[in-house]
């Protein structure tokens, strides 16, 4: 079976001149290089395809494979994640990982959040802002967290994204609207210890690889996981095995929102407990990171005694059983 591997590497972006936060999200030549010699040791044939604009080339030229594995973040808009994906199906070539519709959906955070609190599962109230003046009429109480609505790998985070009163959430709002040009989600700060869940499988078939708490150190950026405490983990974070009852309301949240939101495949899902130490879900990353050392899904897995192989080699059953496919 040919697998086309379509990832944005970092480098080549920031060669270009590209801004090294717009890029974070990004890969490097470690994790496709890794990728590579784990599928081929599953028994995988593989071919570099690389970038939308490699892709677009590659299939004017004629190529095909028979499933595509796709990493690739994108840079601009916000159905960047979907590009690839959207294509792929223009050309009715399957790919592993989720659809381009709700990789659109769970970027926008959102959405997402509209979508699983439907669904009962639970999650802190909301608002989306798209002009600063908005931030006079929330109805909601201080203290206040703001992101960017379409942000990944901490991108916009900071310390400065816990708010307490109204001239702080202005503030932080105009500068977030103003340098990532996208609307911001505002929702309450929620107090307690932070989660994420691995995921792998689709629908029924989905299964939690584990469990992760989260633990940054106070004197970096108040203790939020934020975009530099993720550049700098090493030093300022760690990572514990939370208990089995907690756990397990981890998996429940977790799983809800995954199949409310119809991810498939592998992927992560962020999780925070409120004042009460109720679990809340935050957003879901149906494209998580899989760095063999850095990312939070294989640092989890490694924790639960799942190796990148086996990681790797249980997304690509659950693709190739819900695509009907067969190696050969």
């Amino acid at each position: 079976m040919l697998v086309g591997l379509t990832y944005d590497l970092k480098d080549e972006y920031l060669a270009q001149g590209f801004d090294a936060e717009l890029v974070s999200e990004c890969d490097s030549p470690v994790t496709i290089n890794a990728l590579e010699k784990t599928l081929r040791d599953l028994g995988y044939e593989t071919e570099r395809v690389g970038n939308l604009q490699s892709l677009v080339q590659a299939l004017a030229q004629g190529k095909r494979w028979d499933v595509v594995f796709n990493i690739a973040e994108g840079l601009f808009g916000l159905l960047r994640e979907s590009q690839i994906p959207a294509l792929l199906d223009g050309y009715r070539i399957p790919y592993v990982f989720s659809d381009s519709f709700v990789l659109a959906v769970c970027l926008h955070k959102g959405m997402a959040k509209d979508v699983v609190a439907k669904a009962g599962v639970p999650t802190a109230p909301w608002q989306v802002v798209s002009q600063w003046e908005q931030t006079r009429s929330l109805g909601l109480g201080f203290p206040l967290f703001l992101k960017p609505v379409a942000g990944g790998t901490g991108i916009g985070i900071s310390k400065n994204s816990k708010v307490s009163n109204q001239t702080e959430l202005e503030t932080t709002c105009r500068r977030l609207l103003a340098q990532y040009g996208q609307p911001v989600l505002v929702e309450p700060f929620l107090s307690g210890r932070e989660f994420t869940v691995g995921i792998v499988g689709t629908g029924d078939a989905a299964q939690s690889v584990g469990v992760m708490e989260i633990v940054v150190d106070h004197a970096r950026d108040g203790g939020i996981y934020s975009y530099a405490s993720k550049q700098e983990y090493e030093t300022c974070t760690r990572y514990e095995k939370p208990s089995v009852e907690v756990a397990g309301q981890c998996e429940r949240v977790a799983l809800g929102a995954w199949n409310a939101l119809g991810c498939r495949d592998g992927g992560r899902v962020d999780l925070k407990m409120d004042g009460n130490g109720q679990v809340q879900f935050l957003e879901v990353n149906p494209l998580a990171g899989l760095h063999p050392i850095d990312s939070d899904l294989p640092i989890l897995c490694r924790m639960h005694g799942l190796d990148y192989t086996g990681l790797l080699s249980r997304i690509m059953e659950s693709a190739t059983k819900r695509l009907g496919l067969c190696m050969s």
